[in-house]
């Protein structure tokens, strides 16, 4: 399904000719390459942006729209294993980026509203992390404020349909149109001598004897790269093993009485964010979104019972509620919430990237975009932001260490069981149902057979990343990596992820 904000809109234009050699070449075409490059070219360089699809395509054209200070329960889960000083440059990281994008949106006349945004608790349990949240977010400089049930209409609890036992606030905060500010940020780019690419997908860089991209139509030369992928399609500095690909679910709603004005996320599960739309941050064809279900990607039994799951509880306390669409979208997330952003290991610092928003790239995307830039050129060191200067310099303590030792755990035990459960069946297997997907083994070799539109088709079911046994998407009709996040198409054509390269099309045995 198409997200709210693509819902109906024509995609947009790109450059089809063979891509040009530039000062920078940007790979990605979402909100921190667009911002990225728009800084540079403003800098006076070239720039030349490519994107395996089209802008705003993934995460950018698909979040919810929130751009806040107040983050569910982030800003103490940092506190809890670092020092308050990490927690307030991450506030500062995520207020310059939000200055910077509000300002962009006013030049550019790109509509939004300003919210009150609630980071609050279902039951009891979560009213611990609701005040230490709280706590958090006062001693990294913001104005919070406690809201408790009973508060009245302006506190923002009594007149909720959903359960809040308590809450945290934060007034003053952004809703806003995602792909609004995609197109916005790429006709800017474009008018300002910037050049953008659709369909050209990077597979691979090189730094000697000169920095270029590779793709499927030759090389791109550039004096300096950023990898702006979502995770970087390159494995040095194993980024892909110092972050978790997380997918979550967002299900737009028509909604024939008032729905409440705010923007909210419960710091307990099963999480539920919501917010209301407006025609002044979004299209009028819904008046609600109702996201949640989130997971590491290729680890939920189905997806599909989660879209099903958002759909009831919208229903149960939003009478009449109607879903217009739904979609979803993939993240990255750092082991320690913050983002790595800067220049890549062994590149000679001629490349750049970043990854690991947890979800909050509206703030963090141009944040990223603003030390690229600083890095790029050549900005003194006392004269970058003090939040660039304390990602630069953050310890690893244990318990970063620790959620790494999880992750990489997880991952080597998806890798065995997916080889596992694909010994277990061999083909030929029935056809799947439509909208289906099964993992069989032919040879040793796990084996993918899908139904999609009718169409059954069968794709060696291995990341060609780092040989992950893949597993069906219900909702997305997708084939999913449980190690690292790469997704697949049912055709096995590579849509995201730190893989490069599409799955090998198999020829589909009978029953």
């Amino acid at each position: 399904m198409e997200s709210l904000w693509r819902l109906g809109v024509d995609p947009l234009p790109t450059r089809s000719d063979a891509p040009r050699d530039a000062d920078v070449v940007v790979v990605g075409a979402g909100l921190t390459g667009l911002i990225t490059a728009l800084l540079l070219r403003r800098a006076g360089r070239s720039v030349t942006v490519l994107d395996a699809s089209a802008p705003g395509a993934l995460a950018s054209g698909g979040n919810t729209g929130k751009l806040s200070l107040l983050q569910g329960s982030v800003l103490s889960s940092i506190r809890a294993h670092h020092p308050a000083a990490l927690v307030r440059a991450y506030v500062e990281a995520n207020r310059e980026g939000a200055a910077w994008l509000t300002a962009f949106a006013d030049a550019e006349g790109v509509p939004y509203t300003r919210r009150t945004a609630y980071s609050y608790a279902q039951g009891r349990a979560g009213a611990t992390t609701v005040a230490d949240e709280a706590a958090a977010a006062a001693e990294a400089g913001l104005e919070v404020h406690r809201v408790l049930p009973g508060a009245g209409a302006s506190g923002g609890a009594a007149a909720l349909p959903f359960p809040i036992v308590d809450a945290v606030a934060l007034d003053d905060q952004v809703a806003i149109d995602p792909y609004a500010l995609v197109r916005a940020l790429t006709a800017r780019l474009i008018a300002e001598g910037g050049a953008v690419h659709g369909g050209i997908r990077a597979t691979g860089i090189r730094v000697v004897p000169h920095p270029h991209v590779r793709t499927a139509g030759g090389e791109v030369r550039a004096e300096h790269i950023v990898l702006a992928t979502g995770t970087p399609v390159v494995d040095r500095g194993l980024t892909f093993a110092k972050t978790r690909g997380l997918r979550s679910y967002c299900v737009a709603f028509a909604v024939p009485g008032a729905v409440p004005d705010g923007m909210f996320l419960s710091v307990d599960g099963p999480t539920r964010s919501l917010r209301s739309v407006t025609p002044s941050d979004g299209p009028a064809t819904a008046q609600l979104i109702v996201g949640g279900e989130g997971h590491p990607v290729g680890h939920a039994a189905s997806e599909k019972a989660g879209v099903e799951a958002l759909v009831a509880w919208t229903r149960a306390h939003f009478p009449g509620a109607e879903p217009v669409t739904w979609w979803s979208a993939q993240d990255y997330q750092s082991h320690n919430l913050i983002p790595f952003i800067g220049t890549l290991p062994r590149s000679a610092g001629r490349v750049s990237f970043a990854t690991g928003y947890g979800k909050w790239g509206l703030g963090l995307a141009p944040a990223a975009a603003l030390r690229i830039l600083a890095e790029t050129t050549g900005t003194p060191w006392r004269e970058r932001s003090r939040w660039m200067r304390q990602f630069a310099t953050r310890l690893t303590v244990p318990a970063d260490l620790a959620r790494g030792g999880v992750e990489t755990l997880k991952v080597a035990q998806a890798a065995v069981s997916g080889w596992v459960g694909a010994e277990r069946r061999a083909v030929p297997v029935p056809q799947p149902a439509e909208g289906q997907g099964v993992v069989a083994q032919r040879g040793g070799i796990p084996v993918g057979v899908s139904t999609v539109d009718g169409h059954t088709r069968a794709v060696r079911a291995v990341c060609p990343h780092l040989g992950g046994v893949l597993s069906w998407n219900d909702a997305d009709c997708t084939w999913d990596c449980p190690l690292h996040a790469s997704r697949f198409a049912p055709d096995g054509t590579r849509l995201e992820g730190p893989a490069v390269a599409d799955l090998t099309r198999e020829q589909r045995s009978p029953e």
